[in-house]
């Protein structure tokens, strides 16, 4: 690391990280293994190592043991030019924890929008260039396999730590882990939304997609929850959109759904700004109504149209333990201890929706953005 350390840190704070602690990799073998070109998380993280991280996160701030002669920097390069709050809630919450854990640091942030993938590229290939600049790389990846080659090239790059936001499957073939993997289980969160809208609007259902960019991101988000509705509700699907993530293909898809597949009364967003396309598109027909609308991610601007009855449910990260956790791995780095970390971190998801009393939309909203603030932020 580049970093100036007390002496007492200095021999350890050049541990490799998680990944090389943890020794080779998988740790453990799922049945379908074969099947995946990534890892799952119980794959790669040592038993104990995520609960306690969570643990950590949830509990308040223990102040950072060491001494730092310059500030920490950070690089952040990540699709924050994107209508998602995901990442400006991030990074609000992983400097405010780092204020809380007394760790002084300087920022420079490289913003894209999701579908720039070339620009992400370029950023990746200038940080790489200027490592001597950076302590720790945070890299949100426009799209997993994509921007594979950058991650390998940025955890192998021994001037600098390389956290991954928003994804939790790491890639078999890298030649380099990054340090930690932060992000909310897509399956899971599946998984918890398949179960609600089943309890909620029972079997035998026509629903419409509007699907993100075809990779790991939407197979989980959108492909896990087909596949469990259809399994176990015999749900058809009248319509699959690729929107790209973007507020207008959520509005284009949506309107085309409502003209040409009117048999689908439900109609799956795979993230917040195709969510937020799909709710203008219903009014602007007047047929919000008509439609049980989901979103993902249970961002500030969804939790708002859930509260406006414009949207009816969302799988609700808790979104601010992202940036926290990260902030704690920093720590946990800085003070030589990154063997504690797992490789893997995962935040809490739940379903907020419009059946929700709004003290029970408040308290969620209270605790998932305990740090970046509560309603939506300002772009």
């Amino acid at each position: 690391m580049r970093l100036l350390l007390t002496s007492s840190l200095m021999a350890t704070a050049v541990l490799t990280g998680a990944a090389l602690a943890d020794g080779h990799l998988p740790l453990k073998e799922l049945p379908d293994i074969a099947d995946r070109d990534y890892w799952v998380p119980e794959e790669v993280n040592a038993e104990g190592k995520l609960p306690a991280l969570q643990k950590v996160v949830g509990s308040d701030a223990v102040a950072f043991s060491g001494t730092l002669e310059k500030p920490v920097q950070i690089a952040l390069i990540y699709p924050s030019a994107d209508t998602s709050d995901f990442w400006a809630r991030n990074f609000l919450a992983l400097t405010k924890r780092l204020d809380e854990l007394g760790i002084k640091y300087e920022t420079t942030e490289f913003a894209s929008r999701q579908i720039e993938h070339s620009l992400q590229s370029t950023y990746a290939n200038q940080v790489e260039q200027d490592s001597d600049l950076y302590d720790y790389v945070i890299f949100g990846p426009s799209e997993l396999a994509i921007q594979a080659d950058n991650i390998d090239k940025l955890a192998g790059n021994d001037g600098f730590t390389t956290y991954v936001w928003a994804f939790h499957t790491p890639l078999k073939d890298l030649k380099n882990q990054p340090d930690v993997w932060f992000d909310f289980s897509s399956a899971a969160g599946a998984l918890v939304m398949c179960d609600y809208m089943l309890d909620r609007l029972g079997k035998d259902v026509t629903m419409a997609m509007n699907r993100g960019i075809p990779g790991i991101t939407d197979n989980q988000r959108s492909g896990d929850f087909k596949a469990c509705v259809e399994e176990k509700g015999g749900w058809k699907t009248a319509y699959e959109h690729y929107g790209e993530y973007q507020r207008e293909g959520g509005f284009e898809g949506t309107t085309l759904i409502m003209q040409s597949y009117p048999e689908a009364t439900v109609i799956h967003n795979a993230n917040t700004a195709m969510a937020m396309g799909s709710v203008e598109a219903q009014v602007a027909l007047d047929k919000s109504k008509e439609i049980f609308s989901t979103g993902w991610g249970g961002t500030g601007l969804e939790l708002d149209a859930i509260r406006r009855g414009e949207l009816d449910a969302t799988p609700m990260r808790m979104g601010d333990d992202v940036g926290a956790a990260t902030a704690e791995a920093i720590k946990a780095d800085l003070e030589g201890r990154a063997e504690e970390l797992p490789l893997v971190f995962l935040g809490r998801i739940t379903v907020a929706h419009d059946q929700m009393k709004p003290e029970e939309l408040d308290a969620l909203q209270n605790e998932a953005f305990r740090f970046s603030g509560v309603g939506a932020l300002s772009r």
